[in-house]
């Protein structure tokens, strides 16, 4: 019997989870594709969710537009994802979530907005993964989505800005009552201390 070959014998440059990476021998099982930097226009095939097999996906620094497709969530063995500097638009499908062996993930750079899903692997993602989408909120950005800020509140903060003025009134009264109270009590101390001074004790 012969024996297969597992590879082909050529070279190749790819980016692979952030890094740029030459492959000498490419195997027959590299199920990646690199279309990077190529000033692709327009949207993101949602045929691409149908690549069953694919383990890594780069369709960084192009000009794509429109959303991130929901049938990327398809992809169940991608293992990276790059979709930085583009132009997407609305939010990160929370079908992404299910992507459970994706450890790279970069969509900074775009015009992102919304709730970055939460859940399996997206805690795993830091800041940079989100960085350049002022409208994204939530972990792990330190900027709160409003709803998720007011439900993380207590009830007496959860207020609108005409009771933001009462509270801050609130605090002058108490910090004025403090003063008074302690101005009292050394005036009682030392009237005390009088008193006991002068009767012998």
């Amino acid at each position: 019997m012969g024996e297969k070959n597992h590879s082909y014998d050529y070279s190749i440059d790819v980016v692979i989870k952030g890094f740029e990476i030459e492959l000498i021998k490419i195997l027959t099982i590299f199920t990646s594709i690199d279309l990077s930097n190529n000033n692709f226009e327009g949207e993101i095939p949602t045929t691409f969710g149908e690549l069953s097999s694919l383990r890594g996906l780069n369709l960084s620094h192009n000009n794509l537009t429109d959303h991130i497709p929901p049938s990327l969530g398809n992809l169940t063995l991608l293992e990276w994802l790059d979709l930085s500097s583009n132009k997407l638009g609305g939010q990160i499908p929370s079908e992404l979530v299910d992507l459970t062996f994706l450890s790279f993930f970069n969509a900074s750079f775009n015009q992102l907005v919304g709730p970055i899903p939460q859940g399996k692997q997206f805690n795993t993602f830091e800041n940079g993964s989100y960085e350049g989408n002022e409208g994204l909120c939530g972990l792990p950005l330190s900027r709160s989505c409003s709803s998720n800020r007011q439900q993380q509140l207590p009830p007496w903060m959860n207020s609108h800005k005409d009771d933001d003025s009462k509270l801050e009134f609130g605090w002058k009264v108490v910090a004025i009552g403090y003063g008074f109270g302690f101005i009292f009590g050394m005036v009682v101390d030392l009237s005390l201390f009088e008193w006991v001074s002068s009767n012998g004790f």
